[in-house]
């Protein structure tokens, strides 16, 4: 008898022991959010370029729109 509880008490010591092991800590850096924007843009081209074109036209008929608005 004191053979099976000492193995059960050993059983518990190794499974307590198993559950403080933490996986390997990932030593490779993140990607920053630049290098994401890049690669994102890349697989999607056509539609990156339209956006950004939109964008360009948008903003220089607000300065455009602006600048006669508030013209004397």
């Amino acid at each position: 008898m004191t053979d099976s509880a000492s193995k059960s008490i050993s059983d518990k010591n190794v499974a307590e022991d198993q559950t403080n092991i933490s996986p390997p800590e990932n030593t490779e850096p993140q990607a920053s959010y630049v290098k994401l924007a890049m690669r994102n843009m890349v697989r999607k081209g056509r539609q990156s370029l339209w956006h950004f074109f939109l964008t360009t036209v948008g903003l220089v008929g607000l300065l455009i729109g602006l600048a006669y608005l508030t013209k004397p």
